[in-house]
C-alpha cells in the first residue's frame, strides 16, 4: 500500500538481510564443507549463529537507511551476482572439489539456479510482505487457540456433520490404504487452492463495496490512532484504484489468514478422526473395509496408515469447507471472516485519506479531490 513503492527505495533494503544470509551461509558452509570433516556439524552451528547475527544487525541497519543510492544498489546486486562464480571457485581452492547444491545434472549451473531461486524467493517475500502477513496470521491463530473452546465449538459440529459419514466408507479406506502420501499432499494443496480462489472472488466484491462507502464517520474511525487522526478533511475523499501488485498483496493477506485459520480447524479435525478411529475401528474392521491386512504406521504402532491418511483427507476437506463457508454463511462470516474484512476496510480507507492529503505521493490531481 506504499505509494511509489520501488525496488531501490523500498524492496532492496528490506531484501538485504535475506540476501546477506544466503551469501554468508554459502561462503561459510559450502566452501569448507570437505575440509571440515567430522566437525561439519559444529561448523553448521557456527554458520547458523553468525548468519542470524548478521541478519539481525543488517535488519537494524536498513531500518535507519530507508533507501540506497544508485551506486550502492549496483554494488549490492553485483556482489550477489558474483556469488554463483565465487562460491565454486573458492570451494575448489579450499577443497579441490566442488559440492553441487542439489541437482547434479545441471553441473556448475546449479549454483546459478540456486542463487537465482534464492533471489526470486526473497524478492517475492519482501515485495508482498509475506513474513509480516504470516506473523499476523499466526498471531491471530494463537488468539483463536486461546479461545479454542468457543471457536471449535462453533466450527466443529457443522464440519463433523459434513464429514463424519465419509469416515465410515469402505471404498475410502481402500483408496487411502493404497494412496501415497505425496499424492495425498497434492489433494490437500488442491483444497488450499480452492480456498485461495474463493478468497480472491470475495476480495473483489469487498473492495468494490468498501470503495463506495468512504463516508466521513468511516474515514475518521479508520484514521484513529494513526498520524492522520489529527488532520482535518476539508473535502471529499475518493477511492484510488489499486494496481495489480496491491490487489495481490491484499489477496495474500486474506488468503494467508484464511489458510492459517483453516489449518487450526483442520488440526482439530485430524485429531478427532484419529482418536475416533483408534476407539472404534478395530484391526478386524479395518481389514474388512480394506479387503486386505492394513499397513501399520511405523511411528504409531497399531495404528493403520489408512486411518492417518483418511483423517488427513477429511481434515483437509473440512478445512476448505470451513474457509469457504466462513466467507459466505452469515453466522460464520460474522464470527470468523468479518474481522479480516474490517482490517482491509481500514487499510483502504487510510490509504485513500493519505493519498488525498499527499497527491505528490502517487495520486493524480482530480477535480474536487482536494
Amino acid at each position: 500500500m506504499i505509494a511509489g513503492y520501488g525496488f531501490a527505495e523500498h524492496i532492496l533494503p528490506r531484501m538485504l538481510p535475506g540476501l546477506a544470509f544466503v551469501m554468508l551461509a554459502s561462503l561459510a558452509w559450502l566452501v569448507p564443507l570437505k575440509t571440515a570433516g567430522s566437525g561439519r556439524w559444529v561448523l553448521l552451528g557456527i554458520v547458523v549463529a553468525v548468519t542470524i547475527a548478521a541478519w539481525v544487525t543488517i535488519s537494524l541497519f536498513v531500518r535507519r537507511l530507508p533507501r540506497f543510492s544508485r551506486a550502492a544498489t549496483i554494488a549490492i546486486l553485483a556482489a550477489y551476482a558474483a556469488m554463483p562464480v565465487a562460491v565454486p571457485l573458492l570451494q575448489l581452492a579450499f577443497d579441490g572439489a566442488i559440492t553441487l547444491p542439489g541437482a547434479r545434472a545441471l553441473g556448475v549451473l546449479a549454483f546459478l539456479v540456486f542463487f537465482a531461486a534464492a533471489f526470486a524467493a526473497t524478492y517475492l517475500a519482501t515485495t508482498y510482505g509475506f513474513g509480516t502477513l504470516l506473523r499476523q496470521a499466526i498471531r491471530q491463530a494463537i488468539t483463536d487457540l486461546r479461545n479454542s473452546v468457543q471457536v471449535l465449538g462453533r466450527a466443529l459440529p457443522v464440519l463433523l456433520f459434513v464429514t463424519l459419514f465419509l469416515f465410515f466408507t469402505g471404498e475410502l479406506w481402500q483408496l487411502m490404504n493404497q494412496l501415497a502420501w505425496w499424492r495425498l499432499a497434492l489433494v490437500v494443496a488442491l483444497f488450499g487452492a480452492v480456498t485461495v480462489l474463493a478468497a480472491a472472488a470475495r476480495l473483489r466484491e469487498e473492495i468494490g463495496r468498501v470503495e463506495q462507502d468512504f463516508s466521513a464517520p468511516m474515514l475518521t474511525a479508520a484514521c484513529a490512532a494513526t498520524p492522520l487522526a489529527a488532520v482535518p478533511l476539508d473535502g471529499p475523499v475518493r477511492a484510488v484504484s489499486l494496481n495489480g501488485r496491491q490487489k495481490r498483496n491484499l489477496l495474500l493477506m486474506l488468503a494467508t489468514r484464511q489458510l492459517v485459520q483453516a489449518a487450526v480447524i483442520g488440526l482439530a479435525l485430524f485429531a478427532f478422526f484419529v482418536l475416533l478411529g483408534v476407539i472404534i475401528v478395530t484391526p478386524a474392521a479395518a481389514e474388512q473395509w480394506i479387503g486386505a491386512k492394513p499397513a501399520i504406521s511405523p511411528l504409531l504402532p497399531g495404528v493403520p496408515v489408512a486411518l492417518l491418511r483418511n483423517a488427513t483427507l477429511l481434515a483437509g476437506f473440512g478445512s476448505m469447507y470451513f474457509a469457504v463457508t466462513s466467507m459466505s454463511d452469515t453466522e460464520h462470516r460474522k464470527q470468523f471472516f468479518a474481522p479480516l474484512i474490517d482490517e482491509i476496510e481500514r487499510t483502504l480507507a487510510v490509504r485513500a485519506v493519505y493519498l488525498t492529503l499527499h497527491p505528490d505521493r502517487g495520486l493524480l490531481h482530480q477535480p474536487g479531490l482536494m
